[in-house]
């Protein structure tokens, strides 16, 4: 018997009569399995998942029937949807509800009634499986947002569901800690037999492990069947989904492959050493030629200076940043990487002066910060996209949130709008209220609205979290535009991928300041862990290749 049996599901939001948000999913989930669920932003994914758990699923109307154990799941009582179904959500703040890491383990025992003594035994259990013991009596707004998500996997498997829904779980997670977890969910699956159904952008991780994969575009099921099988089949099809798929997949097909087609680094790198294997590369290393505009005048001005940073959230708290120097020439793409809670987000507030360091200096376009009058800062100078876009929005339009950025008449609003809207591509989402977009969506609808001021510097922290691989090539295109206007670009991120083909320049940040700063190519080439997939399937063979097109240019030089 199937876990999950969905039959001819299609469901409308009321806001869009016209076009269903799922349309005749139908979809058998067997005990056990590791089920990825794959698409674009807004195709449908999170809607899907929603479905399967009652006290989730959104408002509309709702057509066909999802059975869960045989049963119809509208006819399973909450009590057992809330022990037996697991669901983890994309924000882990969203989802914790106590203050204290212990309590938050047995909040949902205590829920279901769990006696105490059961509650002891499983919270103990599962801070021991999952490593928490070292920050057990934490208070959980102390965590880094890795441990916070590690605590929310802990919460809900120490109820012992027998299904574990999961929402793009690592999105705001730096590269390190999303593998740790998603390794843990893999464990899971594998030690406990407990069903897992995951959407994921980041697809380098799940996809090889995965018995099933679900591709959804526009409300559709568009394919369903094993991994490779689903790789090949959209490479066939020139469906653009495959531009999502794992790097040695899209290396391998890129290169035109032959045989079995690898789906991890090491299979990867032992199909590169078969294609090797009767004579070596000839051309090793890739052009190393920095393309940032890295002249003299813009070294000896730069768009954001600072000197010596420290700060600390308050008096007798640490430091949490410890003297941070940073240069950022005029027009380029500067990327920061590194860990979660090390300072990175911390310094772009420093720059934009929402946090005053007791120390040093921060100077924007040779002014320092505190020099500019009130306001006078964010009026065409700077501008920041947050970490979370919805702090951003107030309005019940995101048409009316783009709009509340500009001045003049009702036409010239209008016409500005639509301009941004096209760009961003979120012209058919206007109308939306920004809190019913999926996350992928309002980060777009809510750098639509910083764009709209205009400004010479820009800071945005994790600017491609929840985006899928087809807007993150629009939003590179956005930001090459932008630089070519003048606009300096600090984007604080997670998506080495992203940075190791679009930036300029790259810093690691450690310990409260920047470790080291170089060109993506030299940075990413020495790196073991923060570096990409096709960095570590190919670095055996050629030396510095960072990128897909790195490694099959390299490639096809070599036939």
């Amino acid at each position: 018997m199937a876990q999950f049996e969905i039959k001819n599901l299609t469901f409308t939001y009321p806001t869009a009569k016209n076009h269903p948000a799922l349309s005749d999913i139908n979809l058998n989930i067997e005990q056990g399995e590791y089920v990825t669920v794959c698409g674009r932003s807004g195709s449908g994914k999170t809607t899907l998942l929603k479905h399967l758990k009652s006290v989730l699923a959104p408002h509309g109307k709702l057509e066909g029937e999802i059975l869960f154990e045989g049963k119809n799941l509208k006819d399973t009582d909450l009590r057992t949807q809330s022990s037996r179904i697991g669901y983890v959500m994309q924000n882990p703040d969203n989802q914790i509800v106590t203050d204290k890491v212990w309590h938050e383990l047995a909040f949902g025992l205590e829920s279901l009634g769990t006696d105490q003594k059961t509650i002891r035994l499983r919270v103990a259990e599962m801070a021991s499986y999952f490593g928490i013991q070292g920050w057990f009596h934490k208070n959980v707004n102390e965590l880094s947002g890795g441990q916070k998500q590690l605590l929310n996997l802990a919460s809900i498997m120490a109820m012992q569901p027998s299904v574990l829904i999961l929402d793009e779980p690592t999105s705001q997670l730096d590269p390190i800690a999303a593998s740790d977890f998603l390794n843990t969910v893999k464990k899971i699956n594998r030690e406990l037999r407990t069903t897992i159904i995951i959407t994921e952008h980041r697809l380098e991780d799940i996809y090889y492990c995965s018995d099933k994969v679900v591709v959804i575009e526009d409300g559709k099921m568009i394919a369903k069947d094993e991994p490779r099988k689903v790789g090949d089949y959209l490479k066939k099809c020139g469906n653009e989904m495959f531009t999502a798929m794992p790097t040695p997949v899209q290396i391998f097909y890129g290169v035109g492959g032959k045989g079995r087609c690898p789906l991890t680094v090491r299979e990867g790198a032992e199909w590169l050493d078969q294609v090797f294997q009767d004579h070596a590369p000839r051309v090793t290393a890739v052009d190393d030629t920095p393309e940032a505009d890295l002249d003299p005048d813009n070294i000896k001005n730069p768009a954001v200076l600072v000197k010596e940073a420290w700060f600390r959230y308050e008096k007798d708290s640490p430091d949490v940043l410890k003297g941070v120097t940073l240069q950022v020439p005029k027009n380029v793409l500067y990327a920061i990487v590194g860990g979660n809670g090390t300072g990175k987000s911390t310094t772009l507030k420093v720059i934009s002066n929402i946090c005053k360091p007791y120390r040093g200096k921060v100077l924007i376009n040779g002014k320092e910060v505190k020099k500019y009058k009130s306001g006078e800062l964010f009026l065409g100078n700077l501008a920041m996209l947050p970490q979370d876009p919805q702090s951003l929005f107030a309005k019940k339009s995101v048409q009316e949130e783009l709009e509340e950025m500009l001045t003049g008449s009702k036409e010239e609003k209008a016409e500005k709008v639509a301009e941004m809207a096209e760009l961003c591509d979120i012209t058919r989402l206007l109308k939306s209220h920004p809190y019913d977009l999926s996350g992928g969506e309002q980060q777009r609808a809510a750098l639509a609205k910083v764009l709209l001021t205009d400004p010479k510097v820009l800071l945005l922290d994790e600017p491609t979290k929840g985006i899928d691989s087809f807007f993150k090539q629009k939003f590179a295109d956005i930001m090459m535009k932008l630089k070519e206007r003048g606009v300096t670009i600090i984007m604080v991120s997670h998506d080495v991928e992203f940075c190791a083909r679009y930036a300029d320049l790259v810093s690691m940040f450690f310990d409260g300041g920047i470790v080291t700063t170089n060109t993506p190519n030299r940075f990413f080439s020495h790196n073991s862990f923060y570096t990409t997939a096709a960095n570590r399937m190919s670095r055996h063979v050629f030396t510095n290749a960072i990128t897909n097109e790195d490694v099959i240019e390299l490639c096809q030089k070599n036939r």
